[in-house]
């Protein structure tokens, strides 16, 4: 069940989020709290790319079967993102099973042309592409690729990770994840936003 992470590169608070998980686990509920508060917009971001306007509902079943096993899980920082992403990837699989639909496709939303152009940093380009305005554009991708963005991008695992996530090999994750931020740069692109966020992110794929 469990999926560690090789981390490539530590996140700003992974020795933060791997203390509170460690308290979590030995029922600690602020520390519990504190796991919640890192976590979760990856986890909903994941479910809003997957669910749509269903993600909140798909989000409180994933976080029922978090709090259930939290106790046997066993990783790093990367390792619980990882854990917590196939939770939700299964629970948004079975609301769509249980819809009869496939992962929603969405439209170019005005306002992300309101996105801010010339971003300096990695965070900073994850901010913007992380709006609600950007899920949906990163919904309207071909599957494969929107689910590697996903991962990469709002979750924040490694390739080998989101691989793992997805039960695919990292090659294949990190080439669906390279074209679908091509795609977003060029549709950006096309609405005169150059430099935008997905540009960016590229560069860490």
């Amino acid at each position: 069940m469990n999926q560690p992470g090789r981390v490539r590169r530590a996140r700003p608070h992974d020795g933060a989020l791997e203390n509170a998980v460690v308290r979590a686990q030995e029922g600690d509920e602020a520390a519990f709290a504190t796991v919640y508060r890192m976590v979760h917009p990856g986890v909903l971001g994941y479910a809003r790319g997957l669910v749509g306007d269903d993600a909140e509902d798909v989000a409180a079943e994933a976080w029922l079967e978090i709090t259930r096993d939290l106790r046997r899980f066993r990783g790093d920082a990367g390792g619980f993102r990882g854990w917590t992403a196939t939770i939700v990837r299964h629970r948004a699989l079975d609301h769509l099973r249980r819809q009869k639909v496939r992962p929603r496709s969405a439209f170019l939303d005005p306002a992300l042309l309101e996105l801010p152009g010339g971003q300096n940093t990695h965070e900073q380009a994850i901010e913007s592409i992380t709006t609600r305005q950007a899920l949906d554009m990163i919904a309207a991708l071909p599957q494969d690729q929107a689910e590697a963005v996903l991962l990469r991008v709002v979750v924040g695992l490694t390739g080998p990770a989101a691989a793992r996530v997805l039960g695919k090999r990292p090659g294949a994750v990190r080439s669906a994840a390279h074209r679908g931020l091509k795609r977003l740069a060029r549709q950006l692109a096309e609405h005169g936003v150059p430099d935008s966020g997905p540009h960016t992110l590229g560069k860490s794929i």
